[in-house]
This record gives structure tokens, C-alpha cells and sequence, in this order.
């Protein structure tokens, strides 16, 4: 026998040899690494005035679908918005509850009324002392011009199928009626903030009551309240998120930027940081989750 054959037997007895090994070694790195070790941390961020839902919808969706991300960070710097898409974002929250995901929440300067609300599911709420938060309570916005129209001699002729139907117009004062209506309105709806925020912090609804009445608290007031969790700053809830889940302090936090149109960008934006009451001018009539109240 000659030597090359000598040497290509003894390889190929030597193959299984060493397929074997490589799998020993390959399973004792696989089980050395956790399965958390490449998880990241998903970012949403609220930070303006809420008019749709839409894009945090999506971002909250995403992320609690991603096997990729092990739990999420909601950082909220807003004074709430309108009703619906508010209540929209809340069941988002609340979803991922259910697919046992850690949702953490983060309070900036300001997460009040919708703000709030938005937040109030999460697993843990931390805010600065100085946040304004809270403002449980709604509000209806309504312009009102009719007694500039009276003196450019300008009238309105409405024509309506009901005595209400008009309810709420800015051409003239309401009636005793109408009035009686929209009070209807807020208390339904304001029950629904109280009820929802009962829900999301596991509170009786005799110990949110008294404080519902659209008062804004400090972080501090609001933690002796029981609506948020702990005092602390964005890294705090950050660094909170990551030692719950077992991923090292150096995890990767991710954002899926949602895009603003030209419009809104500049009014609430560029414009709204020199003229800070654009931002309240531009804001559609309806009902609101909203602290109206300039910080």
C-alpha cells in the first residue's frame, strides 16, 4: 500500500472523527448564548400633540410582532390629542399584555391627558419629578366668530333636517339644549378615561375619581396618586427594560421613524417652537384627551 493511500484512509476515518467534534463544539456555543442575547429594544416615541393613530399603531404593532424585539420603550413628551385616536394607541398598549412583552413607559416635560392615557397600560410608568402629567378629564373645542360675522354685516342661512343638527356651529351662540347635549357627551366620555385608567393601572375607580377632574400633577403628585410607577429619567426606564429582560446594558434601543408630512412638520414643528399658540390654533374642533394649557 502505498503511502498517498495510507494517508487518504486514515482522512477519511478521520472525517466523522471531526464532524463529530465540530457538532460538540457548535452546540456548547449555541447553549453558551443565551437565547436574548441578540434581542433588541423597540423605541416609540410621543411627542406632539395626538392627532391620528395611525403611525403608532404601526410602530407598536411592529415591534410586538418582531420576534427580533424582546419588549418596548414608549417615551411620551405630549399634551394628549383627540379622543379617538387616543383610545386607539391605549388598546395598541394594551395588546401586549397578552403576548407577555414588556412595555415600559418613559414620561418627558409633559405627558398629560392623552398623554396620560396613552400610556397608562404599560407594565411600568416612570416620570421626572417636574413632569406635568395626569389632566384626566376631556374637552371640547369649539371657534367661535359669529360676533365678528355681525359686524362685517355677514350672515349665515342654514337650512337642517333637526333643531341640533347644527349643534355646536360657529355662526352662533348654543342653545340651553345643546349645551345639556354636549355635557351628555363629555361625561360619557369622560368615564371612559376614568374607566380606562382604572383598567390600565389596575386602580378602583374610587380612588381615580376625585383626582379626575382635569388637574395636572407633578411626577411626584402622581406617583403618591398611583399613576405612574417609579421616578426616574428615559435611561432610567431604559436601563429598568434591559436588567427585566436579561439583555446587557449595551442592547441596541431601535426606532422605526415614522414620516410626518411637509405640513405638520412645519406647524408643529419649526413654526410651533417661535409661535408656541400655532400649535393650538391649528388643532380641528372636537373632542379631546387634551391639556390645554401652554408649558
Amino acid at each position: 500500500m502505498t503511502k498517498r493511500r495510507k494517508i487518504l484512509i486514515i482522512c477519511l476515518c478521520g472525517l466523522p472523527i471531526a464532524a463529530g467534534l465540530l457538532m460538540l463544539i457548535s452546540r456548547a456555543v449555541e447553549s453558551s448564548l443565551s437565547p436574548l442575547a441578540f434581542k433588541k429594544i423597540g423605541l416609540v416615541e410621543i411627542t406632539d400633540v395626538i392627532l391620528g393613530s395611525d403611525p403608532y399603531v404601526k410602530q407598536l404593532r411592529s415591534f410586538r410582532e418582531d420576534n427580533a424585539i424582546a419588549g418596548v420603550l414608549l417615551r411620551v413628551d405630549s399634551p394628549g390629542g383627540a379622543v379617538a385616536p387616543s383610545q386607539e394607541i391605549y388598546s395598541e398598549v394594551m395588546k401586549f399584555r397578552t403576548v407577555k412583552k414588556p412595555l415600559v413607559a418613559s414620561f418627558g416635560n409633559v405627558a398629560a391627558s392623552g398623554g396620560y392615557y396613552v400610556a397608562c397600560p404599560a407594565q411600568r410608568i416612570f416620570a421626572n419629578p417636574g413632569t406635568v402629567t395626569a389632566s384626566i378629564g376631556v374637552i371640547f373645542r369649539f371657534p367661535q366668530y359669529y360676533k365678528l360675522l355681525d359686524k362685517l354685516g355677514i350672515s349665515m342661512q342654514v337650512l337642517k333636517s333637526g333643531d341640533v343638527k347644527d349643534m355646536g356651529s360657529a355662526e352662533r351662540d348654543m342653545t340651553p339644549r345643546e349645551k345639556k347635549l354636549f355635557d351628555d357627551i363629555l361625561s360619557d366620555i369622560h368615564n371612559q378615561f376614568i374607566n380606562d385608567v382604572c383598567r390600565g393601572r389596575s386602580l378602583a375607580p374610587d380612588s381615580v375619581r376625585p383626582i379626575a377632574d382635569g388637574r395636572i400633577m407633578t411626577g411626584t403628585q402622581a406617583l403618591h396618586a398611583g399613576l405612574v410607577d417609579t421616578l426616574g429619567t428615559y435611561q432610567d426606564a431604559a436601563d429598568y427594560l434591559k436588567k427585566y429582560l436579561g439583555l446587557s446594558p449595551d442592547a441596541e434601543i431601535v426606532e422605526k421613524k415614522r414620516h410626518e408630512s411637509f405640513l405638520h412638520s412645519l406647524i408643529f414643528g419649526e413654526l410651533a417652537e417661535k409661535f408656541p399658540i400655532l400649535s393650538n390654533t391649528f388643532v380641528p374642533s372636537g373632542s379631546y384627551f387634551l391639556c390645554d394649557r401652554p408649558f
